[in-house]
């Protein structure tokens, strides 16, 4: 009985949690609480937007929770966030929570270190003594304490006392804030997210519409044409409202889940697919020929569109668990990427179909950086774009991104539509923009 409980007990082991889940969920918490601006109460408490008000239906972060966050932080260098975690940790103990593995003294360690490294000598300073009332033993502080108080003795000689005053101000403003990021959109990318700076004008909202599409009276719509909504003007971006029906979504789901791995992205140096930090969800590839429901679907969203989807690559299905995203990038091969789709032989990808399977319930749109606009998931409806000008030429404006998923699960399918076939469905116009 013992040899079969242990022999169950090490299969099933390969799917628990191990180190790397564990530092991906820290991260995700911490992507979430920068892109939509959440102290750390509120992550540790579980208000989040659109979340239950109930206390009995939220998650919410312990002692050693928030410690954990702090500590995954600090082996990333990143001592911002682990400032924000560990005083967050530290600010629960001294509200009377009970922890048995996390103590004020391993806290106070972090904190003091994590702050000088942020240049607020005094706030470090002021932990270490703390520290020390606790532990007046600990090695490591009482090294600490001499030399930040000959830091502050020395800044004091050099500086007179408001010149040093307002140093300490101009270097917390700096300091206690994130780090500059790599990404130089990111700040746009971020407010979109929030819903803050949508380029929606009352003149470009005039221009949009509703109606009933039948793609020139295509035999397939002519009874029961397709609602499409128009979300964006310049570039043009429509909406297909109810265009796959829940048994249809639950199926591509079915079929998808066993296969869902780690979602790549092209590596313009090698042209190979690899995993990359700002994508951050599973993906499986499903073919026409494996059920009859993708092949329904390819062939709707070649009536839909007009575009010959022959050419076009498999079904994408990804999934955005808490803190999923893609930021933003292209969907077509640049010039200075001439072999991105080379292996394909079918050209560029000139648009895109993205199908939402699920609704979100906070988080998770997907955004124009360029433009300025914002979509937000809807199951069962499908958003559609051009990538590229009718002349072949890439439409810088329909740079996007996948905004983190704040709650919830987010489940959506793409279909990446190439060039070869299109010919004649989508003619070249006289001019390079047309």
């Amino acid at each position: 009985m013992s040899d079969v409980f242990v022999s169950n007990l090490t299969i099933q082991r390969q799917n628990f949690p191990n180190d790397d889940d564990q530092s991906g969920a820290a991260r995700a918490l911490m992507r979430l609480q920068d892109t939509y601006r959440l102290d750390t109460e509120t992550v540790s408490t579980g208000l989040l937007p659109g979340s239950s008000p109930l206390a009995s239906m939220r998650s919410v972060l312990t002692v050693e929770d928030c410690f954990d966050l702090g500590k995954v932080a600090y082996s990333e260098v990143d001592y911002y966030h682990t400032e924000l975690w560990m005083a967050q940790a530290l600010k629960q103990l001294d509200r009377g929570e009970t922890s048995g593995t996390v103590d004020a003294v391993s806290i106070l360690d972090y904190l003091s270190y994590s702050v000088y490294q942020q240049g607020a000598l005094q706030k470090a300073l002021d932990f270490t003594r703390r520290l020390l009332e606790l532990d007046p033993t600990h090695q490591r502080a009482n090294g600490n304490l001499k030399y930040f108080e000959y830091q502050l003795s020395k800044q004091e000689k050099e500086e007179d006392h408001q010149e040093e005053e307002e140093e300490q101000r101009r270097r917390r403003r700096e300091t206690h804030s994130r780090q500059d990021d790599y990404l130089p959109e990111r700040n746009k990318y971020e407010r979109l997210c929030r819903g803050e700076d949508i380029q929606m004008t009352p003149c470009r909202w005039s221009r949009l519409f509703c109606r009933y599409h039948d793609n020139g009276r295509h035999p397939r719509f002519v009874i029961g044409p397709v609602k499409q909504e128009d979300e964006w003007d310049r570039p043009h971006i429509v909406r297909y409202h109810d265009i796959v029906s829940e048994k249809e979504m639950e199926k591509v789901k079915e079929l998808a889940k066993p296969r869902l791995r780690r979602a790549t992205v092209h590596d313009p140096q090698t042209g190979r697919l690899t995993t990359a930090h700002y994508r951050v969800s599973k993906s499986a590839w499903l073919g026409a020929f494996e059920h009859p429901v993708v092949d329904q679907i390819n062939q709707r969203i070649q009536d839909v569109t007009g575009l010959d989807v022959s050419t076009a690559e498999d079904l994408q299905v990804a999934n955005y668990g808490v803190g999923g995203q893609y930021e933003p990038h292209y969907d077509f091969g640049r010039k200075d990427e001439p072999d991105a789709f080379e292996e394909l032989g079918t050209g560029n990808r000139i648009a895109t179909w993205l199908l939402y399977m699920s609704d979100v319930q906070a988080g998770g749109a997907t955004v124009f950086t360029d433009i300025g606009a914002a979509v937000q998931p809807k199951k069962g409806s499908a958003v559609f774009w051009y990538n590229l000008h009718p002349s072949g030429e890439g439409d810088y404006r329909t740079r996007h991104a996948a905004c983190p998923v704040l709650l919830g699960n987010k489940w959506v399918s793409n279909k990446w539509i190439h060039e070869r076939g299109q010919e004649f469905r989508r003619r070249c116009g006289l001019r390079e923009t047309d």
